[in-house]
């Protein structure tokens, strides 16, 4: 059980609410680290949060996408907030990847692949003729060739992913409950880590309601 690494999704410009969810999801038998998305990433006092919280692993979602040099100087502007992991699109293309890497440091970071609010009607809309599973096998093997330390995908795809990339697995789309909500490729918790995911992203199923009865309802759920 202690092997069990989660993201939580601080979904939220409300640093209140952000303090509670550190405060409440602590616990003794899960592996805890904090998401921040471009919702908070980009409010007003996002920055000054991050820049003053210690002890906490940190995850900056900003999945960067752009030109190689627009990547690099991007990683370069936010070092001084020392984050564990930081994401790019890996459809950048693998020179921003490899670019990017250069200038990571010892900030972990992490490809993106196809987002997990997409399936394969939406990848057809986009213009991808290829479906869901074999774009993302694709990007894995992108992401080896660049050095990436870490890769976002759906847990659903976690056994291809590990077939060509052997660093870290980081899985969104995760529910403890059935509603999926805004996403479409999801799988429990459970069945993320069968699968072999590293660690889980989890939002709403911990922040929404009674924060800590949320995370003793995913403890209760792992060790079933």
């Amino acid at each position: 059980m202690n092997k069990n690494k989660i993201f939580v999704a601080c979904d939220t410009i409300d640093i209140k609410k952000i303090k509670r969810i550190i405060k409440e999801t602590r616990n003794s038998k899960i592996k805890v680290g904090y998401k921040f998305g471009l919702e908070f990433l980009n409010s007003k006092n996002g920055r000054n949060f991050i820049s003053g919280l210690k002890n906490e692993i940190t995850f900056g979602d900003y999945k960067f996408a752009d030109i190689p040099n627009t990547c690099s100087s991007a990683i370069k502007s936010v070092k001084d907030l020392n984050f564990n992991y930081i994401t790019i699109h890996i459809s950048s293309g693998l020179t921003a990847l490899k670019t990017t890497r250069k200038v990571s440091g010892k900030t972990k970071l992490i490809g993106v692949t196809i987002l997990t609010s997409l399936d394969n009607k939406a990848l057809k809309q986009i213009g991808f003729s290829k479906d869901v599973k074999k774009v993302v096998l694709h990007q894995a093997k992108l992401a080896h060739r660049a050095n990436l330390d870490a890769i976002v995908c759906s847990a659903q795809e976690v056994k291809i992913v590990k077939k060509v990339f052997k660093k870290e697995i980081i899985t969104p789309g995760i529910r403890i409950n059935k509603k999926k909500d805004d996403q479409k490729r999801v799988l429990s918790p459970s069945e993320a880590y069968k699968n072999g995911a590293d660690w889980l992203v989890i939002g709403r199923d911990i922040t929404k309601g009674n924060i800590k009865k949320n995370i003793q309802k995913l403890i209760n759920h792992l060790e079933k």
